[in-house]
């Protein structure tokens, strides 16, 4: 029988509903908690749901994961395995591997209405961005017959995740690895359960070669070491879009125009000032505006206290008729050029130029930080943070070919 851990012994031990399961690259986590589960199972009445949330096949994925920790264990021949599902043959608890989002679309009603689940595991939990959905599985683990858990297992990302403003925002504590701060929670409904692959070298399960390339990362890239070893959470999203911004000063001497995006429900309605300095190739940037659920009269008093009578306003041209009643008001207002292929045509452009983002701007540096590629060859960036930066775009294409700024 493999030998517990000391750092996943709360895993056995702790009361709690919820353990946050953190850490970098071959620190021990999805193994222990599958070794965690195997035995889980040997007690009577437990249902186990293990998700992540893409998934195309369990047989080839994860089943083959927990095959290794039963035979770690010596009980394979006490499992029964069909499809996706594993029943431990001497208690009948089970263990169901499934994906949140398949090929027929999300499946969260289903996996809800499983009955008789006691534990709830999400794997690669930085894949998992819908809260909603999340609540909507939690909400069906409430068995009454046995202790119910939700295992949440994962790389962090950024502090946009939400399970970081859930869990680890509202208390937190920092621990030190290798002079390295990380992050924490210290909530008292949590048990945080965070180690490094330092666990499994003293383990002996890594070989020396791949110590050695971990090494020479921390070596030459203290940061890619402290995110991908260590695991502590980044400060802008790996594959950022637009990472390299600075802070600064507005440059009122240069001609400016205002980008609006009006944020259709839930979506906030989004809108910045922006100055292009052609020769000097900087983009200044100020956010003015980020709220949430504004109809067309709240629209037009936003715009006529924070931009100057008669300042030109570039808007997403989806809105044409709020265009339309916002022109008839007397605002200043546009529709942006919109086409085929103009969204990674309007990003390559600003890419040539120094961001320089202006004021205090809280949510355009989080969307700065955290607007990535969803398929980076097709040039498809992530349909979420970017209510300032698509409204940076219009006012940016406008100024860009001469159009008429403000000075």
């Amino acid at each position: 029988m493999t030998q517990i851990n000391e750092a996943y012994k709360p895993l056995y031990t702790s009361k709690k509903r919820y353990f946050l399961v953190t850490g970098g690259r071959g620190s021990l986590k999805s193994t222990s908690v599958h070794d965690f589960l195997s035995r889980l199972t040997f007690e009577v009445g437990h249902g186990v749901l293990f998700l992540r949330y893409t998934m195309t096949s369990a047989e080839k994925s994860i089943i083959p994961e927990f095959k290794e920790a039963i035979q770690r264990n010596n009980s394979y021949k006490l499992f029964q395995f069909r499809g996706d599902r594993v029943t431990n043959l001497k208690t009948g608890s089970f263990i169901m591997f499934a994906g949140v989002k398949t090929s027929s679309g999300n499946q969260t009603a289903t996996l809800k209405s499983i009955p008789g689940l006691t534990t709830m595991v999400i794997d690669e939990g930085e894949e998992f961005t819908k809260e909603k959905d999340f609540d909507t599985i939690d909400d069906s683990i409430r068995s009454s017959e046995a202790v119910n858990r939700v295992i949440w297992i994962m790389n962090p990302t950024t502090p946009e995740h939400f399970i970081y403003k859930r869990w680890i925002e509202p208390a937190n504590k920092k621990i030190k690895i290798e002079g390295f701060e990380v992050t924490i929670s210290n909530l008292d409904t949590v048990e945080h359960i965070h180690t490094t692959y330092h666990l499994a070298e003293k383990a002996g399960y890594l070989p020396q070669s791949w110590i050695d390339k971990a090494n020479k990362t921390k070596e030459n890239n203290p940061k890619r070491y402290y995110h991908n070893y260590i695991g502590g959470w980044l400060e802008k999203a790996e594959g950022a879009i637009l990472p390299d911004w600075t802070e600064g000063t507005f440059d009122e001497s240069l001609p400016y125009c205002h980008g609006l995006d009006f944020g259709f429900n839930p979506d906030p309605c989004g809108l910045v000032k922006v100055a292009v300095d052609q020769k000097a190739k900087k983009i200044y940037i100020e956010e003015k505006a980020y709220l949430q659920n504004l109809g067309t009269d709240d629209i037009e008093k936003l715009l006529r206290d924070r931009v100057e009578p008669s300042g030109l306003i570039m808007a997403d041209s989806a809105g044409k008729i709020t265009i339309h009643d916002l022109r008839q008001r007397g605002l200043n207002i546009q529709a942006c050029v919109k086409g085929s292929g103009s969204i990674i045509a309007g990003l390559k452009k600003i890419m040539d130029y120094e961001l320089i983002v202006c004021g205090p701007s809280p949510n355009l540096k989080t969307e700065l930080n955290n607007y990535i590629w969803n398929d980076k060859k097709a040039g498809i960036p992530i349909d979420k943070f970017n209510h300032l930066i698509d409204p940076l775009r219009y006012a940016f294409e406008m100024l860009s070919r001469g159009g008429g700024g403000m000075l």
